[in-house]
């Protein structure tokens, strides 16, 4: 029986970075994935027609290309097929009343074009992306280093000398700040503070949450500066770039192998049991799960300390709700200048936000969701037949369990059901229909998943939550997944817990995976 260096359960982006990095310094990597289809939420697929590729779930990867794992990879992924595209327009919001506002890549086309929207707006914003960029160093590591560190203390240290210990208190207390405070202090059009509050939801939190005016922040600075570029051919051709690159190294992914438990002997992990009754042995394991996965299904069988019951201790946020179309023709927006925007967020403003947010989390369909579109084929032609579109649509306000719908129109049950799901993606496809010309008669097919749907194609989606677990700030940082975690340590020696539930969060960085990779000296 072949011994491996590492085991990796799970094969999302943190478990590709942590594969490829580790396998790249020499040791032997295996990946067990559950599924058929490599890449956690990174999947493409025909879903509607042939010929039109869908992302079926994670679609925009500024987070990446921005990210130290890219710094360190991306040559090799782009040897191996990796190629993105762009647009000078990565989002853009539309209201109700049929205005909107565009952002560009420009930010001097954007500081002019908001102060003749609202005099000083276009100062203001150039300020907050500048303060995020002056602090880059100091922000960036707290977001996505290795927090238990030597080298995050010292910088702590120098950032309470450099501002003094009031001054670097008085940063953290302003890094706190909710969303809706931000924009409401900072913005007078209602069209500015309309653009940045739907993206508050991307990172997991609402316009009322602790530290969700910094992550706006932090968003407005990376899509002005790296746009919202996607994968050419879509994110299962990343997927493809990394399983060429481990397997150049001579690392080994099988797919469609479930594991059941981790071998823990003398207080360590030393391998994995499979489903199928396999054993795999290695020198360290690493899983890519929710907590629930990891502590009450692979360790069921062992005796862990009180804290790690998670049953009342982690909570998992909001549902995710995907929307996916073919069409005849490219969508021919009513308002102008949205034919390039890469992801338009259907809102009315920070109120509209906090109440669909809100109604979700109370378990009711939103009366009027919050709804981001995306538009991949004018970055990537190659995503369909030519002259026809795809609209990739999320709505990231959907409840994980339901009591109600807040309209009071839709009869509902507790549980997603195929009818409701449909129900619900009519109420969409009505929203998105005052916007573009015709647009019924231009739709060939759609296809929608609830998040009872997304749970099934991955169980880490735990009611179709795709940030494994809720971001408010007692959950986040070093309190991710658990106030007394360190890092990706768990109490059994050799085994590493990776992924969006735990430090640094969801999205596409990988940041999970590369800080554990640099520990084990990549």
């Amino acid at each position: 029986m072949q011994r491996y260096d590492h085991i990796i359960v799970g094969s999302g982006i943190n478990a590709l970075v942590a594969a490829a990095m580790l396998s790249g310094k020499g040791d032997k990597v295996l990946i067990l994935e559950r599924s058929d289809v490599l890449g956690g939420c990174l999947r493409t697929e025909e879903i509607t027609l042939p010929g039109y590729h869908h992302d079926v779930m994670a679609a925009t990867f500024v987070l990446f290309l921005t990210s130290p794992a890219y710094a360190v990879l991306g040559e090799d992924l782009a040897r191996h097929g990796l190629e993105f595209c762009h647009t000078a327009y990565p989002t853009a919001v539309l209201c109700p009343d049929g205005s909107s506002l565009v952002l560009s890549t420009d930010r001097s086309a954007n500081v002019q074009s908001w102060n003749d929207l609202a005099g000083g707006d276009g100062d203001c914003h150039a300020q907050d992306v500048g303060n995020i960029e002056d602090d880059a160093a100091f922000l960036f590591a707290l977001l996505g280093g290795r927090l238990w560190s030597w080298s995050t203390f010292r910088l702590i240290l120098v950032q309470a000398w450099r501002r003094g210990p009031r001054g670097l208190v008085s940063w953290i207390g302003q890094a706190l700040v909710p969303a809706r405070a931000w924009l409401e202090a900072t913005y007078k059009s209602p069209l500015v503070q309309a653009l940045w509050a739907p993206w508050v939801l991307h990172a997991g939190l609402t316009p009322s949450s602790s530290f969700s005016g910094q992550m706006g922040k932090v968003i407005a600075f990376a899509l002005e500066a790296a746009g919202a570029p996607v994968v050419k051919g879509g994110a299962g051709g990343a997927v493809a770039a990394f399983r060429s690159l481990i397997e150049e190294r001579g690392g080994v992914i099988r797919t469609g192998i479930d594991v059941d438990k981790v071998i823990v002997e003398n207080g360590q992990a030393c391998g994995v049991v499979t489903s199928s009754g396999e054993r795999v042995e290695a020198d360290n394991v690493s899983v890519s799960v929710a907590p629930g996965q990891l502590y009450q299904r692979l360790l069921r069988e062992e005796k862990l300390d009180e804290e790690y019951s998670i049953s009342t201790e982690f909570r998992h946020g909001r549902g995710n709700f995907q929307l996916h179309y073919a069409l005849e023709a490219s969508p021919e927006w009513i308002a102008e200048g949205l034919d390039k925007v890469a992801l338009i967020h259907l809102c009315e403003g920070i109120d509209a936000v906090s109440k669909s947010a809100n109604e979700a989390e109370r378990g009711l369909l939103p009366e009027v969701p919050t709804i981001c579109v995306g538009q991949p084929h004018q970055l990537d032609p190659s995503r369909c037949p030519a002259g026809k579109a795809i609209l990739w649509i999320q709505v990231p306000d959907a409840p994980r369990l339901i009591k109600g719908d807040a309209a009071g129109q839709l009869p509902t049950t507790a549980e997603w059901t195929e009818s409701l799901r449909e129900a619900f993606a009519d109420r969409i496809e009505s929203i998105l229909s005052n916007h573009i010309k015709d647009f019924k008669k231009s739709v060939l097919k759609r296809r929608a998943y609830s998040p009872a749907d997304l749970a099934a194609i991955n169980i880490n989606l735990v009611g179709g939550d795709p940030y494994g677990g809720s971001c408010e700030i007692d959950q986040f940082f070093v309190w991710r997944p658990f106030a007394h975690s360190v890092n990706s340590g768990t109490t059994i020696k050799n085994l590493h817990h990776i992924g969006a539930s735990t430090h640094p969060g969801p999205g596409l960085g990988g940041g999970s995976g590369y800080l554990l990779a640099k520990r084990m000296g990549a």
